[in-house]
């Protein structure tokens, strides 16, 4: 039996959502108080989480960070805002999938069988972790984090996909327009300014790890990223 766990404030929505999953042979268990999302998170172990982006204190955006620190399992947001940044926000925090408020609870379940299908069903890929490393830098594609000297940091999913191709070929340049391809396929009104701004954030988040200016500019070219120039 798989577990469904609930993080929505509003306590009817939730009951009734736990209540429809039930007659499908889910177990469900109800976030209450909202200052233990992670703690509940761990000692419940679920195979997946409903998650609300609007809840007290912090949003759903920092919970979903907190739980892709520790568990890769799927995460689909249940919100009534309908923006499209908000779906975007939601993805780029390590959310798997959105559904907008109202919605069918037929829908609802059919996305959770889908995403279980895929994490742990006949769709899903047995393997290890995926992890890539230079030095003792150590990034998490799929976890959206980083590690280095016993430390951590989070990232956003254009983080994460940035850090990604420049360790693939670490030490040699990886020119913007492959960097812009890979971060925003398809989108070709991207502002070539957002890479910049993205190089920053990451750069300050290698920098927050211990680690000095290792994202090098090639004028003309890209970017570099060379780890051992930090540990000469």
């Amino acid at each position: 039996m798989e577990t469904i766990l609930i993080i929505e404030d509003d306590a009817k929505l939730a009951s009734l959502l736990s209540t429809y999953l039930s007659k499908y042979e889910f177990r469900t268990v109800i976030v209450e108080d909202f200052n233990r999302v992670l703690e509940i998170f761990n000692d419940t172990h679920p195979d997946l989480v409903l998650l609300d982006v609007n809840l007290p204190k912090y949003d759903g955006f920092y919970w979903c960070r907190q739980i892709r620190t520790t568990s890769l399992c799927p995460i689909l947001f249940i919100s009534a805002r309908d923006s499209g940044m908000d779906q975007v926000m939601a993805l780029e925090n390590g959310g798997d999938d959105y559904i907008t408020k109202p919605f069918h609870y037929e829908v609802v379940l059919a996305k959770i069988r889908s995403h279980l299908r895929r994490a742990y069903g006949s769709y899903s890929q047995i393997q290890e972790e995926r992890t890539l490393q230079a030095g003792e830098l150590i990034l998490y594609p799929e976890r959206f984090v980083i590690q280095y000297g016993g430390q951590s940091s989070e990232l956003t999913q254009k983080e994460a996909v940035l850090l990604e191709a420049l360790l693939l070929k670490e030490g040699r340049v990886v020119n913007r327009e492959r960097l812009l391809d890979l971060m925003w396929k398809d989108q070709h009104f991207i502002d070539d300014n957002t890479l910049n701004v993205y190089i920053t954030r990451v750069r300050k988040k290698l920098k927050d790890l211990g680690l000095g200016d290792i994202v090098e500019t090639v004028r003309g070219a890209g970017y570099r990223l060379n780890v051992t120039k930090d540990m000469l």
